[in-house]
């Protein structure tokens, strides 16, 4: 323990003495990494960058206690790491970069310090495993700010598939399509049902024609999902119409001994668009030229 408060009290002294010069010199290592190729900051930026890397540094070795990782100090130095890999992914850069940018500091940080005071602080050992350990937190940190963004993104991805996957249009007034693509499993028909009576709700509809043109396969339980969407459909108010049955989709639901009588069927989106046009009173002429 002695030992670890006399080394961070030697480098706490020296980063007093030397921390502009230090500074200065770690710009070289925000230059390689984010001005070079990348083009993700410019020199400016990366001159605060580094300024405000060895601020902090220098308040961590200066606290109270250096080794203490619920300080603020080294709480402040995590939310710079954080910050900064936020700030690259959203730059269009990786996190590769900013964990070899944190290493690369480590080995020039030394290695600074060696050359300014003259101490071989690689043959210390204490020094070593005071900034090994140090840089293992804060590239957990940088981690931690990876697999955050990447599940908020992963959020959004799946909420705008959702979006996608249930495209309700309002083709007339009161009249709501929805073309059903791809595989229709229970979950995505649950999906489907809650936005098409949110829509209903909204926009008040009165007819919903439903299509089943894209739907290649359907199971009992989905079969029996589609039948309870009608009745939540009619128990909206609004008439459910559903078009486009494959045959393969018919035999399967004869099989499936399905109770299609309360539902109205038509062959095609476009006859089903007729029906909810005539229910609603609606005549549609062809204009004459």
């Amino acid at each position: 323990m002695v030992q670890k408060k006399e080394s961070s009290e030697k480098l706490t002294a020296l980063f007093g003495l030397k921390i502009g010069n230090i500074s200065s010199q770690l710009e070289e290592v925000g230059r390689e990494f984010f001005c070079a190729d990348n083009k993700l900051m410019d020199e400016d930026e990366v001159s605060d960058l580094s300024g405000e890397f060895v601020n902090l540094i220098a308040a961590m070795l200066g606290s109270k206690d250096p080794h203490k990782r619920t300080s603020p100090q080294f709480h402040a130095l995590e939310s710079f790491f954080s910050s900064l890999a936020q700030r690259m992914l959203m730059r269009g850069g990786n996190v590769e970069d900013v964990v070899r940018y944190a290493q690369q500091l480590q080995y020039n940080l030394i290695a600074v310090l060696e050359q300014d005071s003259g101490v071989a602080f690689t043959q210390s050992r204490s020094v070593l495993l005071f900034f090994a350990q140090l840089f293992d937190e804060l590239i957990m940190a940088v981690f931690r700010t990876y697999l955050s963004e990447r599940e908020n993104t992963l959020k959004a991805q799946e909420e705008e598939l959702r979006e996608t996957s249930t495209p309700i249009a309002e083709i007339w007034d009161g009249v709501l399509t929805l073309p059903i693509i791809g595989t229709l499993d229970s979950s995505r028909t649950m999906l489907v049902m809650e936005a098409l009576l949110s829509r209903i709700a909204r926009d008040r509809s009165r007819a919903v024609v439903m299509d089943l043109t894209g739907v290649k396969n359907i199971d009992s339980q989905v079969s029996h999902h589609l039948i309870q969407m009608v009745r939540a459909v009619q128990l909206m108010g609004a008439d459910a119409i559903i078009t486009g049955i494959h045959p393969e989709i018919a035999r399967a639901l004869v099989s499936l001994n399905i109770d299609l009588s309360a539902v109205t069927t038509r062959a095609s989106l476009s006859d089903g668009l007729k029906e909810a046009f005539l229910r609603m009173g609606i005549q549609v002429t062809q204009k004459s030229s």
